[in-house]
């Protein structure tokens, strides 16, 4: 007798999401299809699908972690292909106004820096590993397909590399397609209401180099973050190694401030950087290849958890649920960690009569829980700039100052500095900050620094 749920699932996208989910699905399906518009290279490199793919990438120990929960060995996997193993605390410096740099100590975990082709390619081909898993290259989705009651999905309607149109029959579909609109064409179709979505609108520009490490780099660190000062002041940096003994540097501003293409007016930008400890590292470095560009106008997240009577037979996942201001690189984690929730609960449903049904409400409430963290982390340095558009939250100010003071107890003691950076990785909600005893030191620094009259986020 089968223990599978089902014949055949269909996942719109081959980005991390998809793979990821195809991974899970895998488990509880006899076929999963994964139908990828692009064409997919078998080396790391840029792809047409993935237009931020050629800046700054991070992944975060949580979904590191997640990755490796879905690959063991994925970790052996990524150092085999020249990732490289960061210690975090302690391997990056980090520049923020009133700590530059802020204290580098071991925090007792590690993270990796490589490129987004590489990090893709190591999750497509152990994703591929498993026969269940059959991936369509150049097939582009055009629609979810309904049942006449409009009551589930039924497959999906798409083009095939010829430009012929075919539809694929399948008992469960992830939208994994980025920007989600099979989900919200499909919710229309079906005359179902849309999600509520809360936006932030950060007028986020960027530009990107590579650059050969000299052999002259500094031993001290292995990547450089420089944040940007108060008010309208938007200029920052991310700096990080990648395989072949390279760097990757990103500079970018919001709201106009925004970094030319050519080589002379990147790096004129980087030398107004706030701290010039990367403009000094990379002035006499080599460039390989050309600067790439990137703009992302808002961070999206839609509240699926809200609708009532989710169609039967589908879910989004990702960017589809929740576009995040990519500068703190948290999508690719998000997506596994997603993934990995979506697995659990399939395990846990499989013994029941129908596995599928109630699921969209389980899914979604764990996915808000596993959003709750990155998204706030975000919203609050981003509504920092007061260009930002959309509603800050109602404790917006007294956010901001618990913050400030959480960061001056951070430098100041290394296991609040672990705890902040277990948050930031996600390996920790948000709600760890509500413990009594780290409330009221935190207060106490509010208070100390209010009676020095310290600025937020400067040194008392």
């Amino acid at each position: 007798m089968s223990n599978f749920i089902g014949q055949r699932a269909v996942v719109i996208g081959a980005g991390m999401g998809g793979l990821t989910a195809a991974r899970v699905l895998a488990d509880h399906f006899e076929r999963v299809l994964v139908l990828e518009g692009d064409a997919l290279p078998s080396e790391p490199r840029d792809r047409h699908g993935v237009p931020q793919g050629r800046h700054v990438h991070a992944l975060l120990a949580g979904g590191q972690r997640a990755l490796a929960e879905l690959f063991p060995g994925f970790e052996d996997s990524l150092a085999r292909g020249g990732a490289v193993r960061l210690r975090v605390g302690l391997d990056i410096r980090v520049e923020r106004p009133g700590f530059d740099p802020f204290p580098q100590r071991d925090l007792g975990f590690d993270a990796y820096a490589m490129s987004r082709p590489l990090v893709e390619l190591m999750v497509r081909q152990r994703a591929q590993e498993l026969k269940a898993i059959e991936l369509r290259q150049g097939c582009r989705a055009q629609a979810l397909v309904h049942r006449p009651d409009s009551a589930a999905v039924t497959g999906v309607r798409y083009t095939d590399p010829a430009g012929r149109t075919a539809t694929v029959d399948a008992d469960f579909v992830i939208d994994a397609s980025g920007r989600g609109t099979p989900t919200l064409e499909a919710l229309a179709a079906l005359g179902r209401t849309p999600p509520d979505e809360t936006t932030i609108g950060v007028d986020l520009g960027y530009a990107s180099a590579v650059l050969e490490i000299p052999a002259d780099a500094p031993a001290d660190w292995k990547g450089v973050f420089c944040f940007p000062g108060a008010g309208r002041a938007s200029r920052g940096s991310l700096m990080l190694p990648l395989e072949g003994h390279r760097w990757i540097c990103t500079v970018g501003g919001r709201h106009g401030d925004l970094p030319p293409g050519d080589e002379a007016g990147f790096m004129e930008y980087a030398r107004a950087l706030r701290v010039p400890t990367i403009y000094n590292v990379i002035k006499h470095a080599k460039r390989l290849g050309d600067i790439a560009r990137f703009r992302f106008n808002e961070s999206v997240l839609r509240h699926y958890q809200r609708l009532a009577n989710f169609p039967r037979g589908m879910l989004p996942i990702g960017d589809a649920i929740c576009r995040f201001n990519p500068v703190y690189g948290q999508g690719m984690s998000v997506a596994a960690m997603e993934a990995v929730a979506l697995g659990r609960l399939l395990a846990r449903r499989a013994s029941e009569r129908d596995p599928l049904a109630e699921l969209a409400a389980e899914y979604f409430a764990e996915v808000a829980r596993i959003v709750d963290t990155p998204w706030a982390a975000a919203a609050i340095p981003d509504f920092v700039h007061p260009d930002t558009r959309g509603e800050r939250p109602a404790d917006f100010e007294q956010t901001l100052k618990f913050g400030a003071a959480l960061g001056i107890l951070a430098a100041r003691d290394p296991d609040v500095h672990r705890l902040t950076a277990e948050v930031q990785h996600l390996l920790k909600p948000r709600s760890v900050y509500q413990d009594p005893d780290l409330v009221q030191r935190v207060l106490a620094v509010m208070r100390d620094s209010k009676a020095k009259g310290v600025e937020e986020g400067k040194q008392p």
